[in-house]
């Protein structure tokens, strides 16, 4: 209920990029895609730009035209979510499917 108390104030005086972090985390699978279906919705109804920080993947490529990722403070991947899955780069392939290790 927080996060969408938030994003309200963040709408009323209507602006043309919205800057999320980390909007799913902690939250259950339904709500999960409720904040989703929000960030969708205020794209389509509003037009306005959405810069989501997270580190859920899947709800990342639910949301994105792009993808910017960082790895040790650099951009190590920058594309559309379908140039970013279909990369040769090993790190950026298995942070995208979980399998990174520490």
């Amino acid at each position: 209920m927080r996060k969408r108390v938030a994003v309200a104030r963040a709408i009323a005086l209507p602006p043309r990029i919205l800057l999320y972090d980390e909007p799913t985390t902690g939250l259950d699978p339904s709500n999960v895609e409720k904040v989703i279906e929000l960030i969708l919705d205020l794209k389509g109804k509003l037009g306005v730009t959405s810069v989501v920080v997270t580190h859920d993947i899947a709800s990342a490529l639910k949301v994105s035209d792009r993808l910017a990722l960082l790895h040790e403070g650099r951009l190590a991947a920058v594309g559309t979510p379908e140039e970013v899955q279909a990369t040769h780069d090993s790190l950026i392939r298995d942070f995208m499917t979980g399998r990174v290790e520490g």
